[in-house]
């Protein structure tokens, strides 16, 4: 993707309180109507839809791959529109099917975890599972559903975590943006930027009620506006900021620590959190740690490498990690072109003694 290229999301983004019950009016342009989806995320979908659904429907195998999405395409044969229903590995594998198959596609996420269900970023993975590369579908999504309501349903730990990977967002830019020259920010990078504050303002401010909301089931204002920031503003940074506002240092070491099998049952957006430590004590911005500990510790989100059960600290089990975190290829080096797997294990390091 050139890094001019905007993207900024759907073609319709509708949210609020039971959005989904229209379903059959926004279906009323299609003739062939096809489903992908999970066996978990389909349960909840029934249990809350309210109107007949006849639609065939097709369980992809939890990949996310291109063979799982091919497989999908050859199966479904004819249809001019998807329905993603599930997380954002059902919503990736259905942007890879839908780009094959020249279909539309409506994603209706049914957990609020990151901003799949919002941009045409694609992560695709090897059918065993392992990281492939990170895509991007030719055009974005027909449509994307957001019920408040239905997004209840949404596991707290799975919630937490997408806080954690959207907070992200924020400091990942601003660690880049804060060295670049000011003729280089241009109007679209600066209109990312901002989003990508305006996302930390709301999670400061919002997201431990949210927290308490969702536990309690109870549909808030505070509640709608994180789960808005999660899917929908989180896709803006990148979408307009681009290489400049999709990751830097905390993904990039996320990746290289699924180089550790420890970490693997641990979710995403909290290993992330994690990472964003080590990026700030990177970045030698301690203080900024010491203001988020107080956020982290009512969210309970990793803030030592036990959290991630990983219990050794020595730089020869950390090399492969260390590797993969600052290849040129990855986002680590737009904070610091000369970095080295030295220099970020002092930072684990100084995490660690914290």
């Amino acid at each position: 993707m050139l890094a001019n290229e905007v993207r900024p999301g759907p073609n319709r983004y509708i949210t609020g309180e039971g959005v989904l019950f229209d379903l059959p009016e926004y279906l009323n342009d299609f003739d062939q109507v096809a489903v992908i989806t999970g066996d978990q995320s389909f349960d909840v979908f029934k249990t809350y839809y309210p109107h007949p659904f006849d639609y065939p429907v097709y369980r992809y195998d939890g990949s996310s791959s291109y063979e799982n999405a091919q497989e999908l395409a050859d199966k479904i044969k004819h249809a001019d529109v998807l329905l993603a229903i599930g997380g954002g590995r059902v919503a990736d594998t259905a942007k890879i099917t839908a780009e094959r198959m020249e279909a539309e596609l409506i994603v209706i996420p049914t957990l609020v975890s990151n901003c799949a269900p919002f941009t045409p970023v694609i992560v695709a993975y090897y059918p065993d599972h392992t990281i492939c590369k990170i895509d991007y579908a030719k055009k974005g999504a027909y449509m994307t559903i957001v019920d408040t309501r239905f997004l209840l349903a949404t596991p707290v730990d799975y919630f937490i975590a997408g806080i954690a990977d959207t907070l992200a967002k924020y400091y990942e830019m601003e660690a880049i943006v804060r060295t670049m020259a000011e003729e280089d920010k241009t109007a679209l990078v600066r209109l990312g930027f901002q989003s990508a504050k305006l996302i930390k303002e709301l999670l400061i401010a919002d997201a431990i009620q949210a927290v308490t909301d969702l536990e309690a089931g109870r549909l808030t204002p505070a509640f709608a506006r994180i789960t808005d920031a999660i899917i929908a503003l989180a896709g803006e940074v990148g979408g307009f900021a681009v290489e400049f506002g999709r990751t830097s240092g905390a993904h990039a070491l996320h990746d290289g620590l699924s180089n550790l099998s420890e970490t693997h049952s641990v979710l995403h957006g909290n290993k992330v959190a994690y990472c964003i430590w080590v990026q700030l004590a990177y970045t030698n911005d301690f203080a900024v740690i010491e203001e988020l500990r107080p956020f982290y510790e009512a969210l309970h989100l990793p803030m030592k490498l036990k959290d991630l059960h990983v219990t050794r600290v020595d730089r020869a089990y950390f090399a492969p990690v260390l590797t993969y975190a600052v290849k040129e290829e990855e986002t680590f080096v737009l904070i610091d072109p000369m970095i080295t797997p030295e220099k970020v294990f002092r930072a684990i390091e100084a995490v660690e003694a914290l």
